[in-house]
């Protein structure tokens, strides 16, 4: 039989193992997947500055496009 104590150390042991998965969870779902993407300069450029425009990185403004995009297609605008 465990004495308090033991009892105590065992559930605190078991709450850190539980926080450290929900922690390696919530940076896997968090974690931004990389895609090649081939586009033509003009596109490119068009991009470039309509991110300029919103203060956006390259990267950021085609996340943004295909985000509403997504966004329209499900018809939550």
């Amino acid at each position: 039989m465990m004495t308090p104590e033991e009892r105590e150390q065992a559930l605190r042991e078991r709450l850190e193992r539980i926080e450290a998965l929900e922690r390696e969870l919530k940076a896997k779902e968090s974690a931004k997947k990389q895609v090649p993407l081939r586009l033509s300069a003009t596109l490119w450029n068009e991009i470039a500055a309509w991110a300029e425009q919103d203060f956006r990185s390259i990267n950021g403004q085609i996340e943004y496009i295909l985000t509403e995009a997504v966004r329209k297609r499900k018809g939550n605008l």
